[in-house]
């Protein structure tokens, strides 16, 4: 099965509490409040937050976090490459050199192929839109389901 990490989950829930503050600078603790989250794993996610930008952090007796750009500005991707790294269902859809078999592989294309619209698809999706009721999106991913 493929799937985020939990922690790309919680660090989505803990930015979406972001959103909900309206520009607030808000704790940790409160953060972990709102999330419904243990305190040091919230922390740990506004650090990696922190550090790729996504979230500004405030030190002093009002000190806490807010998000770094609109929310509108801020996609599924980023917070996902934030917490996990680059996008890549496999090692060479994000970089080229690291399997031996690149130079006679029939799939390698495909899987890049796929890569990308995964990337897209969470590239599409903002932190505003995360906080409000999916829409009804014109176009879909199309599901095969294997007849027996």
């Amino acid at each position: 099965m493929l799937r985020v990490s939990k922690l790309t989950d919680y660090a989505t829930v803990v930015m979406t509490c972001l959103v909900d503050g309206a520009g607030e600078v808000l704790s940790a603790q409160v953060l972990a409040e709102r999330a419904r989250l243990e305190l040091p794993t919230v922390s740990k996610l506004l650090k990696q937050l922190a550090h790729a930008g996504l979230v500004l952090s405030t030190r002093g007796i009002n000190g806490g976090y807010r998000l770094a750009r609109d929310p509108a500005q801020i996609t599924v991707a980023d917070i996902v490459v934030a917490m996990e790294g680059p996008i890549g269902m496999t090692e060479c859809s994000t970089r080229s050199g690291s399997c031996d078999h690149e130079s006679h592989c029939g799939v390698r294309v495909n899987w890049q192929r796929i890569n990308s619209a995964i990337a897209d698809a969470l590239a599409s999706v903002t932190l505003a839109e995360m906080t409000k009721p999916a829409a009804r999106r014109t176009g879909s991913i199309p599901v095969r389901v294997a007849v027996a």
